[in-house]
């Protein structure tokens, strides 16, 4: 079994907003996402996409998204982007894959889960103090996801191994000029050592921070930065492992 991740897939299938707009890139980006996972993800692995999953508006449009997700192989655990308006309520999140028969996909919400060696945590997060124009309700904001990141871990049992935590975030943990926030501090204090976060495109990818900082290893998984090519996280942490 391996551990992979994505993010920022932006299906349209459910409503007309296709991302080729947006440059050369994103040409034919559905099928070429298809095709990469089907010949690289097996039935027993999983796959953690850390938001912007669907430019649905409301969860009944983001069916047939949902549907290609369910369709490719392994199990997804999914949290939440800035673009993901049909979010709601956990409660309705799960009855909603119920209705649809949909078995492989989970939802990150205040929770964690356990993959075989791997707890998985997470938050979508937000705009970073430092950032441009960052407001007292992006102060609010940041806080509620501070807060969120630290029930997700919290959830962990107790007995886990620090060094198999993994944390998912849509935005980055860090503001623009790339100084680490008070999510690379909570993460720090419980020891987590792998940090994924999508978010960036295009020229935005300057600003990526990836490499070991505070001991946690950072990666932007951006789909358009991994060429729509899902990254082995179980076997970048296995070899980060074997260096210490």
């Amino acid at each position: 079994m391996a551990v992979y991740a994505i993010s920022d897939l932006h299906l349209s299938y459910g409503v007309n907003k296709p991302m080729d707009i947006f440059g050369d890139r994103w040409v034919n980006y559905m099928d070429k996402l298809k095709e990469n996972w089907e010949k690289t993800i097996k039935r027993d692995d999983y796959t953690l996409i850390p938001g912007d999953i669907s430019w649905a508006t409301y969860l009944d449009q983001a069916k047939k998204d949902f549907e290609f997700i369910e369709n490719l192989p392994g199990r997804k655990i999914i949290s939440k982007g800035n673009h993901d308006y049909w979010w709601t309520t956990m409660s309705k999140l799960k009855k909603f894959l119920e209705n649809n028969n949909f078995k492989t996909i989970d939802f990150m919400h205040n929770n964690s889960y356990n993959i075989q060696s791997f707890i998985v945590c997470g938050a979508r997060g937000w705009k970073c103090p430092g950032d441009d124009g960052f407001t007292l309700e992006d102060k609010k904001i940041y806080e509620r996801e501070l807060n969120r990141l630290e029930l997700s871990l919290n959830n962990v049992d107790k007995d886990a191994k620090s060094e198999d935590i993994i944390v998912m975030m849509h935005y980055p943990p860090f503001n623009s000029s790339k100084e680490p926030s008070g999510f690379v501090e909570i993460m720090r204090e419980y020891g987590v050592k792998k940090c994924l976060y999508g978010h960036l495109h295009g020229i935005s990818f300057n600003n990526a921070v990836e490499g070991k900082i505070e001991g946690i290893d950072f990666k932007l998984v951006s789909s358009d930065y991994l060429s729509f090519m899902p990254f082995d996280i179980s076997k970048d942490v296995n070899e980060s492992l074997n260096h210490l």
